[in-house]
């Protein structure tokens, strides 16, 4: 049974200290993993727009956001300027890449992504994937093959371009198993692997979840197989840091379950691209997550001319 790692790097500190954690504890258990990289400027200052989202400030105080990002990364984009993550980090991750793990693209600012893509025009979404794609070749020398949205947020454009761009595969939204996604009846012909189960932060602060029991929690949803396999998020802030004690307690623990950490493309050898099942895409709610995200919906029984898509 496959259960795909996707670790999204948000931030200068999240990838200067957070992912040598990760290389480091993926080594031990033998784990693959793909790495998300944002790639541009670290404006992580700039989510302080959220506070008047419905939820965001609960969310904030649940999740000991400024023990985990610390306070210089809150100010950045604000009183304190954006440094550039992959000027500053091109040969770390160069490294990660050396050291046998897939890397992909998150995006070029992932604040920027995040707060701005749902109401986006095409040439805006057009404008930043393609200088995450061009960053991404200049550091690596190739053109990147996957493509992970930030925070799960895309709208149509964006879908469309994971086609036109040459992904060989997008982990973009959240869902149950891998699929071809359709955006009001529309076809776009790049499979999405989506993340299945709940991320930590989503579950730490609700129903007597803690840090210290959350992987017991999460090792709950993994205690029966799966066809299907799963896809798990986490982050270079997040698991990199204060919490890679739960993350080394879960890879642990799904080992003993009888699930192989591996790294997306692993998951997407195992599958017939175009034989997947064509699913409704669209923004939905998530349970410890505010705001919406791309969710994977029913599968759509219209009429799509897959070979003409």
């Amino acid at each position: 049974m496959l259960l795909a790692l996707k670790i999204d790097v948000d931030t200068l500190r999240g990838t200067r200290e957070g992912v040598p954690r990760l290389v480091e504890l993926l080594k031990k258990h033998g784990a693959g993993a793909t790495f998300f990289w944002s790639l541009g400027p670290d404006h992580t200052g700039r989510a302080i727009r959220r506070v008047f989202r419905p939820g965001f400030v609960r969310k904030v105080q649940r999740t000991s956001v400024v023990r985990h990002y610390g306070v210089q990364t809150l100010l950045y984009g604000t009183l304190l300027p954006g440094p550039d993550i992959g000027r500053r980090t091109a040969d770390l991750m160069r490294s990660v890449r050396d050291d046998g793990f897939e890397v992909g693209i998150q995006g070029w600012d992932h604040v920027r992504w995040q707060d701005g893509v749902a109401h986006a025009d095409a040439a805006w979404t057009r404008t930043e994937m393609t200088r995450a794609c061009e960053r991404f070749t200049e550091i690596f020398g190739t053109a990147p093959l996957t493509h992970g949205a930030a925070g799960w947020q895309m709208n149509v454009h964006a879908l469309r371009l994971t086609q036109a761009l040459g992904f060989e595969y997008a982990a973009d939204g959240r869902g149950t198993h891998p699929h071809l996604p359709v955006w009001k009846a529309e076809l776009i012909r790049c499979p999405q692997l989506p993340t299945t189960l709940p991320t930590l932060d989503e579950l730490i602060g609700r129903d007597g979840v803690t840090e210290d029991n959350v992987a017991a929690h999460l090792l709950e949803r993994t205690a029966l197989p799966c066809a299907a396999g799963h896809v798990y998020t986490l982050r270079a802030d997040l698991e990199g840091r204060d919490l890679a004690p739960a993350f080394d307690r879960l890879l642990t623990g799904w080992k003993s379950q009888g699930w192989k950490p591996v790294a997306l493309r692993a998951m997407l050898e195992r599958l017939q691209p175009l034989a997947l099942p064509r699913c409704v895409v669209a923004p939905g709610a998530i349970p410890g997550r505010c705001g919406s995200v791309l969710v994977q919906g029913p599968e759509f029984l219209g009429d799509v001319d897959l070979a003409a898509a």
